[in-house]
């Protein structure tokens, strides 16, 4: 039963090749993305399996010449080894993987105990994990962070994503929980060492949902930037733009915050709802739960 199986796998994974190469797929980014994610799943799976295929011809073949020449005897048993080990391979690939495995994460990093020098150690955590990714050939986004003075952040969130397809959460997911560190920071002018501690919260890519939201169910806030630096700020925002969206839908009490990115603040209200286009009066584009910050009683201001 188990190599039927994965003679299967082995025709679908040809039948995802084929597909691949076909121009016509690649005008739907969904389904491109989706059977590259299949693709790349099935590929260690399908590569296994040809080599066992492979060694198991190369024994009966070497146990056939064996009766004429024993000196192939010994060849014979090296490869039934060979076959062994590759069996037990293929079982521990057909273990049933983590369903999320394949999919891009939204990643949050938040300063906890330990003042200043607890948001340059999120600081230091955000970066580094944006150089993995950038060492991987992932795509990363910031959707939004708070910095402090010293160049710190209080909390990211970013978005991480395979243009390959697959792989993020599986080697991220356990990333997730408190990280802690002591050393002496650069505010300390006495040489003592101080405990800072920073959370970091991992999240596979929501599953776009087509929903309807009633635009009178919904209320948006539009805060213009101020102090020092707002009139730069609101030129680069445009002149009717704002520095900062706060959107809140009452029956699920859920809200969101964007900070503008882009002159036009129709552009950066899209990019809040997770989408890069317009969004239609009425009609909501897929969600993505996960940049929905925080959750508010229905009907709080």
């Amino acid at each position: 039963m188990v190599f039927e199986r994965l003679a299967e796998l082995a025709d679908e994974h040809a039948r995802l090749e084929h597909e691949l190469a076909d121009p016509a797929v690649h005008a739907d980014p969904e389904r491109s993305r989706g059977l590259g994610r299949r693709y790349g799943e099935l590929s260690p799976i399908v590569t296994a399996y040809r080599l066992w295929q492979r060694t198991v011809a190369d024994e009966e073949t070497a146990r056939e010449l064996a009766a004429d020449d024993p000196s192939f005897a010994a060849e014979a048993e090296q490869l039934a080894t060979l076959r062994a080990e590759l069996a037990e391979q293929l079982q521990a690939l057909l273990v049933p993987r983590d369903p999320n495995d394949s999919k891009d994460v939204i990643l949050e990093v938040k300063a906890g105990e330990g003042g200043e020098e607890s948001a340059l150690f999120a600081g230091d955590l955000l970066r580094m994990y944006l150089r993995y990714a950038e060492r991987r050939g992932w795509q990363t986004e910031i959707l939004g962070a708070t910095m402090t003075g010293l160049g710190g952040y209080k909390d990211a969130t970013v978005a991480v994503k395979n243009p390959r397809g697959g792989g993020v959460w599986a080697s991220l997911k356990y990333e997730g929980g408190v990280h802690r560190v002591q050393r002496v920071p650069v505010t300390e002018s006495q040489g003592r060492i101080h405990t800072s501690a920073a959370g970091v919260l991992v999240m596979p890519e929501a599953d776009p949902v087509d929903v309807t939201i009633e635009p009178a169910d919904l209320r948006i806030d539009v805060f213009r930037s101020s102090g020092p630096g707002g009139r730069r700020r609101q030129w680069l925002t445009g002149d009717t733009a704002a520095g900062r969206d706060r959107g809140r839908h009452h029956p699920a009490g859920r809200v969101w915050h964007r900070f503008a990115t882009h002159r036009r603040r129709g552009h950066c209200r899209a990019r809040a709802w997770g989408q890069p286009h317009r969004v239609a009066p009425g009609r909501r584009p897929p969600v993505r739960s996960a940049l929905l910050e925080r959750d508010s009683p229905p009907g709080s201001p």
